[in-house]
């Protein structure tokens, strides 16, 4: 099935509008000067996308929406059917619905399928590659994931990217990782992939242009713990900050669900985009320099 380059004409229908990576899929193709629009239609409701595509008639599709639960996957244990009609059920109808209209669909999925294992140890720089199974199905959010990525793998008009931790400069979204571990009373410390959006959102946009397929391991190479990145805010922001660390056993007394910390391998990702930062190198030149509150020495 062929899915031909188009002439800078691009238009792209995005799905989340209401989302942070929704927004700020938005502002890029402003950006860019793409002609852009939002999905009206709901992801589970077929005839709702069909429409939407037959008004804007795009030349790609993006989801950025999604249910994650608020204020973090816990809801989702709790709210088991709501969680599989939009992660499931709507993700599946709306790559079966591109797939019948001919277009690409840039899926942005989790990397929070995998845990550290016997093969990819912690601190072994040993991380999952694209084609490996997943193996952490510890709450009801990643287990819904887990089942749709795999699923999607049938679908040749799908480019599944798999997102960590997401990061962004705008440290004062409550969806942004390094605004939730400052503002824990807690955290643990163990490194972890994880995604730096103001890089790698626009290089998503590149990927459409580029009509690339396929599981992408989307996350900067490399890993970074809790503590490094409070470090940075304590260099970059706030050098009174202080936090407490608590073990992994500790942090499961206060959450629902379990959560995963893993490695992810993006060297397939980097040999696309070989200009990608480290995650420790973007993390101070795409979040912490611009944020810089503190005097440079």
């Amino acid at each position: 099935m062929g899915f031909p380059a188009q002439n800078n004409s691009y238009k792209f229908l995005i799905y989340g509008k209401t989302g942070w990576i929704g927004g700020i899929l938005g502002k890029l193709c402003e950006a860019q000067g793409i002609e852009y629009a939002y999905g009206s239609g709901r992801l589970e409701n077929r005839s709702s996308l069909e429409s939407d595509i037959a008004d804007f008639n795009p030349t790609h599709v993006f989801n950025a929406a999604g249910v994650t639960g608020r204020p973090n996957v816990d809801w989702c244990e709790s709210h088991k059917v709501e969680t599989i009609r939009t992660n499931v059920v709507g993700t599946l109808t709306l790559a079966d619905v591109c797939r019948e209209k001919g277009l690409i669909l840039i899926n942005y999925a989790t990397g929070c399928i995998f845990e550290y294992d016997s093969n990819h140890e912690l601190g072994s720089g040993v991380g999952f590659k694209e084609e490996d199974t997943p193996n952490f199905i510890g709450s009801f959010y990643s287990k819904t994931k887990a089942m749709v990525e795999e699923l999607l793998k049938n679908y040749d008009n799908v480019c599944t990217l798999r997102v960590r931790m997401p990061i962004s400069s705008d440290l004062t979204n409550p969806r942004n990782f390094i605004t939730k571990i400052t503002r824990y009373e807690k955290v643990v410390n163990i490194p972890n992939s994880m995604t730096i959006l103001d890089e790698l959102l626009p290089i998503s946009i590149e990927m459409a242009k580029r009509n690339l397929t396929g599981i992408w391991n989307f996350t900067n190479p490399g890993v970074v713990s809790h503590n490094e990145i409070l470090e940075m805010y304590c260099e970059y922001i706030d050098p009174s900050f202080c936090w407490k660390n608590f073990t992994i056993e500790e942090q499961a007394k206060v959450i629902i669900a379990p959560r995963s910390n893993n490695e992810l391998d993006a060297s397939k990702l980097s040999k696309e985009f070989p200009e990608m930062k480290s995650i420790k190198e973007s993390l101070i030149e795409n979040v912490f320099k611009p944020n810089r509150k503190t005097p440079v020495a």
